[in-house]
């Protein structure tokens, strides 16, 4: 006895195949043989035979078909073969051994078909799994809903197993075989495209090149026409492998004539010309294949020394693969965009059978842009044209360039384009041709208007620039200093035309060493002079984009030069360049639109570093008033951070003179005030940095000292360094004041790194400070901080003493914040010192200083201490109870700090998983920074 799905489902027996009777019948054998063992409830069954509209005796008429079933299995004696139907319940099992069953057998033979070593013995075993297949799966029922998707899972494995079948046949060299195997079923699925794929790459591989591409083509064709898209991954990879000329097995050997050759010689290059043609040739050459006229060539030689790129040149393969694609190459001056166009059309000239066309628009050229007509004209008496045929008009010339293109498949180049208009009218006819830009800007408008496919390119990476280098220099010279070739490749920025320009350098001067070029090249003022060479070098090259830009545009790029950060976003560039944030954005726009800045994240900008170089040179003049703007633009938003992120806290200092801010944001709150600070954080001690080194202390100091709710909410980040820039500025500039404030934050800092003698030190000092600066919150501020660590030190008394004095001093000056923090630390030490009663007054008090939107490290610290005291009282469930909240406030607003040290205190009275787990997860977000 033998079931069948893997065509009309069908039960034979030794006497014949058993008369199942309606399709009905047939439907619901089939259910129960796809869950053959398990219980099938009566509603699967009633949605597999009637879908959403089951009749009202739905019910009945399964009992009535499974009864007939029933007997008819009784009656060819399924029994002896283990076969059995019965009911359980609500549903009906149909138990039967998955030898009987041939879709099991199926999947046996494939499983046993891959762990086959031999490619023989999976072709054997493959074909065996095929021969089970009599005809599409779940024949004879009604394949609607669960009975439909299970027939095509069922088909999807049987193509899959084709497939496998047929690279079976490629391991053995059989590829006709495989090709055979592979176009039947590419001809019943014609929208399959891995079928599609696999057959292109058999009749290739079986040295059918000129089928192989007609195949892509076809199915090409038919996925735009019928479901208008292009072709995926699998398909273009392919394409692009045949484009690539990639390793095929018994290729003809070079000079010899592969089987697109001998199509293209039939074929010759007049095909598909239509009536607008201009006559061929008379007499015997027009009627003889092999004296057709060699295919056109236009293009410039491949590029020398050309490395890396392999994404790049994949990513236009892909592109290429589309319906009368056009591929943009986009990026800046000196990134190599010519060269990989170049190098991808030189690859495999057989792709394109009836011609390369190439045309420099010079778009970013000192000598204008050629006329249209006559790039046209030149394409036209390339494609055999005779010149007295060639129109006057543009319009005209492109008309009977489109026509001339219409059945052809030609590679179009068109280097160095300045706008989206231009090439418009150069683009071919033909659905088959492909067409190649290059330009400095993102021609977006080509994009939108003819589907053009960018692939942006970007810098080279070290290891690529080192190989360029080797390319010119020799690998002898760069493995004599690798280092050193490193370091310039990085120094170039990865740009392949200050690489070749470097490479230029020392090819002329092999006394010169790699690393004394590195060492020249390093001091940025020089920097861009050396990477010039004759008329070529990056400033040249540079010079050229910039003209093309509006005077706005112009003057934000020169003001952008001056910038000390390595990031930007509008507002930035508004303060650098005295408008506003719109215009600004606007600005910033033009200049990525010709690749001089790039947007790294949503109005988030960079500058490559020799664009940056350049910029500085276009106004140097501007550069102290720049900085100044730059600087006071940081001092206002990252003020308006601080109010932000702890609205309660007191501003911590007066203005500085000649402070003029603009282009201040505004933050919703305290959650973008403190991720601005913390993206903008590598960037603020830039410019700290710079402000030091301008002599523009009273900046400096402030600009770090204003970050300082993200130094409490990360203490452990590494502050320190930065804030003894700060307090170095701030003695610079004999401010008692700037130096108290600095000397309590950093000794806060030095304190939590466990650097508790060169705390003392300083915080020993800042009292004094503020006392003789007039800043009571300042010295109630380093009181606390002081407290703090003559507690670790054992000094309890002076430390609470100390806090107590703060307490008064914030509360005389109606401080609530400062209040509020002095009390939370005179209940930490009060704690400490084993008062546990007035540890709770202090952090109950401190509590209800502050509304409930007081920032949340704060109420976490103060409801850990109240939890410590209820615990140190004897009070457990309560103590525990406002641990567990100090801890959810924590890691509900991402204080890890606070959360793990609530969790510790949870720990040591509490054995919960929970707490064990919720405390390890914070720990480790503490140590990964957060």
């Amino acid at each position: 006895m033998e079931f069948r799905l893997l065509g009309t489902v069908s039960v034979d027996t030794r006497t014949g195949p058993l008369p199942l009777g309606p399709a009905k019948r047939r439907s619901l054998l089939a259910a129960l043989l796809l869950s053959a063992n398990t219980p099938v409830p009566v509603a699967r069954l009633t949605d597999s035979l009637w879908g959403e509209e089951p009749p009202p005796r739905a019910r009945g008429v399964i009992q009535g078909h499974v009864s007939r079933l029933r007997a008819l299995l009784t009656g060819a004696e399924a029994q002896a073969y283990g076969v059995e139907l019965v009911t359980l319940g609500d549903a009906y099992v149909l138990r039967v051994p998955e030898t009987l069953l041939d879709y099991q057998r199926f999947e046996e033979l494939l499983m046993l078909a891959r762990q086959q070593r031999s490619a023989a013995d999976t072709v054997r075993m493959l074909d065996d799994a095929l021969s089970l297949w009599q005809g599409p799966a779940l024949g004879g029922t009604f394949t609607e809903g669960p009975l439909q998707a299970a027939a095509h899972t069922l088909e999807e494995s049987r193509l899959a197993t084709v497939e496998e079948l047929a690279r079976a046949y490629a391991d053995l060299g059989e590829h006709h075989r495989a090709a055979s195997v592979l176009r039947a079923e590419a001809v019943a699925h014609p929208m399959r495209e891995s079928l599609a794929a696999a057959l292109i790459l058999a009749l290739y591989r079986a040295g059918r090149q000129s089928e192989a591409l007609d195949w892509f083509h076809r199915t090409r064709r038919l996925l735009a026409d019928e479901l208008g898209i292009d072709p995926g991954h699998e398909l273009a990879d392919a394409y692009a492998l045949i484009l690539r000329g990639g390793p095929r097995p018994g290729a003809a050997p070079a000079g010899g004539t592969d089987a697109a050759g001998a199509s293209r010689a039939a074929t010759g290059p007049a095909e598909g010309a239509g009536t607008t043609a201009p006559p061929g040739p008379r007499g015997p050459a027009a009627h003889n294949p092999s004296a057709a006229p060699h295919p056109t060539d236009l293009l410039p030689r491949a590029p020398r020394g050309f490395h890396g790129r392999n994404a790049e040149l994949a990513a236009l393969t892909r592109a290429a693969a589309g319906e009368a694609p056009v591929c943009l190459v986009t990026g800046p001056a000196g990134v190599g965009k010519t060269s990989l166009a170049l190098q991808w059309a030189h690859h495999n000239p057989a792709a394109f059978p009836d011609g390369r066309l190439f045309a420099d628009l010079r778009g970013f050229s000192e000598t204008g842009e050629p006329a249209l007509i006559d790039v046209l004209r030149e394409f036209l008496l390339a494609l055999g044209v005779a010149p007295r045929r060639v129109p006057e008009s543009v319009s005209a010339a492109a008309a009977l360039f489109r026509s001339l293109t219409d059945r052809r498949r030609l590679l179009v180049v068109l280097d160095n384009a300045r706008d989206s208009a231009t090439v418009r009218a150069l683009l071919p006819g033909g659905t088959d041709c492909v067409t190649l830009v290059t330009s400095r800007n993102r021609l977006e408008g080509l994009i939108a208007s003819d589907a053009a496919r960018p692939v942006p390119l970007g810098i080279l990476e070290p290891q690529d620039g080192t190989a360029l280098l080797a390319g010119v220099l020799g690998e002898e010279r760069i493995l004599a200093e690798p280092v050193a070739a490193r370091r310039l490749a990085e120094l170039c920025g990865g740009l392949p035309l200050a690489l070749r320009v470097t490479a230029a350098r020392l090819a002329g001067r092999p006394q010169w060493t790699l690393a004394g070029l590195a060492d020249e090249l390093a001091d940025e003022r020089g920097r861009l002079t050396f990477l010039d060479v004759d008329d070529t070098g990056v400033s040249a090259a540079l010079r050229l984009t910039v003209q093309q830009l509006p005077a706005d545009a112009v003057r934000q790029l020169a003001r952008l030069g001056h910038h000390p950060g390595g990031h930007f976003d509008p507002y930035t560039c508004a303060a650098l360049a005295g408008t506003d944030p719109a215009a600004a954005a606007a600005a910033l726009e033009r200049l990525g639109s010709a690749h001089l800045v790039t947007e790294t994240a949503p109005g988030r900008w960079v500058l490559h570093d020799l664009v940056r170089l350049y910029a500085r040179g276009l106004d140097p003049a501007s550069g102290a008033e720049a900085l100044v703007d730059v600087l006071d633009h940081y001092i206002a938003t990252a003020l308006a951070a601080a109010d932000t992120a702890e609205p309660g806290g007191e501003p911590c200092f007066v203005l500085p003179e000649g402070y003029r801010p603009a282009a201040v944001r505004d933050f919703a709150d305290r959650a973008a005030a403190m991720h601005w600070l913390a993206t903008e954080r590598d960037d603020l001690a830039r410019a700290a940095v710079a402000a030091r080194g301008a002599g523009l202390h009273d900046r400096a100091w402030r600009i770090i000292l204003l970050q300082w709710p993200q130094v409490v909410w990360r203490v452990r980040d590494s502050w320190a360094p930065l804030l003894e820039l700060a307090l170095d500025s701030a003695r610079a500039k004999q401010d008692l004041y700037a130096e108290s404030r600095v000397l309590n934050l950093l000794g806060w800092v030095l304190t939590e790194e466990g650097r508790t003698a060169e705390a003392l030190t300083l915080l020993e000092r800042s009292p004094g400070l503020a006392q003789q600066a007039g800043d009571r919150l300042g010295e109630a501020t380093a009181l606390i901080n002081l407290a703090v660590v003559q507690a670790g030190q054992g000094e309890l008394d002076r430390a609470l003493e100390g806090c107590g004095r703060a307490v008064v001093l914030a509360r005389e000056e109606e401080d609530r914040h400062t209040e509020m923090l002095a009390l939370q630390h005179l209940a930490r030490l009060q704690l400490s010192a084993h008062r546990p009663g007035d540890a709770l007054g202090s952090a109950r008090t401190a509590l209800a200083l502050g509304p409930e939107h007081e920032e949340a490290a704060r109420r976490s610290l103060l409801l850990a201490v109240s939890g410590e005291a209820r615990l140190a009282l004897g009070e457990e469930d309560e103590g525990i109870l406002l641990l567990d909240r100090a801890a959810e406030e924590a890691e509900r607003a991402g204080y890890d700090e606070g959360a793990v040290r609530a969790l510790e205190a949870l720990l040591r009275v509490s054995a919960r998983a929970e707490y064990r787990t919720r405390h390890a997860l914070a720990l480790r977000r503490l140590t990964d920074g957060g």
